[in-house]
């Protein structure tokens, strides 16, 4: 089951511009985002291990944005 709703990414959308948008744009950039979500948390998580911690902090997740640029 999607994490994201198809209502969130329509809103998105919205804010970026657009005026009509299908269904089945929504579910493509959906299930992108969710990817890129899902690989950004476990390269974070990783960030975390190494610093011996089990708390997910701010640093990890802005470690893990740099190493994927």
């Amino acid at each position: 089951m999607p994490s994201i709703s198809i209502r969130s990414i329509e809103i998105l959308l919205k804010k970026a511009g657009c005026k009509r948008i299908s269904v089945e744009s929504c579910e493509v950039l959906r299930n992108y985002l969710e990817n890129v979500a899902l690989n950004l948390g476990q390269k974070s998580w990783i960030y975390t291990k190494h610093a011996k911690r089990r708390t997910l902090m701010k640093e990890d997740v802005l470690l893990a944005i740099e190493s994927l640029k």
